[in-house]
């Protein structure tokens, strides 16, 4: 996952805001080994309830990192209603937002493959927990934050999947599963 926010979400600045914390070492990378929904859920709001709690001098954001989980996108996709639901359950949200990223990621009306699908690609099924402040915080000091998802369009398509196959990220990003129904 480190080689991942190094290579691609760094390197490529599919997230400029990601650099500092990750210098600054404030992201904290939660792996859960479960494979059931239900236990992905309880260890989502153990680690939704230690964001919370802690310091954002100590830990700005967090990855729960999901890779015995949600091995088809679209399963992945039907838990995150879930997930933001146990967001609000937990008077959360304002507080912490969830981004996703699953190595089979497609956004609506792409083609599989389509190489931008690739921004939201990652080694694991992963959710994001970011402290609301941060992105305030972060979107005032890069104002075009708007920008970013065309950006991220662009620099994807000039890259291509050869030059995303060079970044050498493992063979499961960007590898589509296929549904075993």
């Amino acid at each position: 996952m480190q080689r991942w926010l190094e290579r691609a979400v760094i390197g490529l600045n599919l997230c400029p805001f990601a650099k500092a914390v990750h210098v600054k070492e404030l992201i904290r990378y939660t792996v859960c080994l479960e494979g059931s929904p239900d236990l992905v859920l309880l260890e989502l709001e153990r680690e939704l309830l230690r964001l919370a709690d802690d310091s954002p001098d100590l830990v700005d954001t967090s990855l729960l990192i999901l890779p015995e989980a949600f091995l088809h996108f679209m399963e992945f996709n039907d838990f995150l209603k879930r997930a933001n639901k146990l967001l609000a359950r937990m008077k959360l949200e304002g507080i912490i937002q969830l981004a996703s990223f699953h190595p089979a990621f497609q956004f609506a009306d792409t083609e599989p493959n389509d190489i931008t699908n690739f921004s939201n690609r990652a080694p694991y099924p992963t959710l994001h927990l970011l402290r609301e402040i941060s992105i305030d915080r972060a979107v005032k000091a890069f104002p075009k934050a708007h920008d970013i998802f065309g950006q991220n369009m662009e620099t994807l398509s000039r890259l291509g999947h050869a030059g995303w196959s060079q970044l050498d990220l493992g063979p499961c990003v960007g590898a589509v599963r296929e549904s075993s129904s």
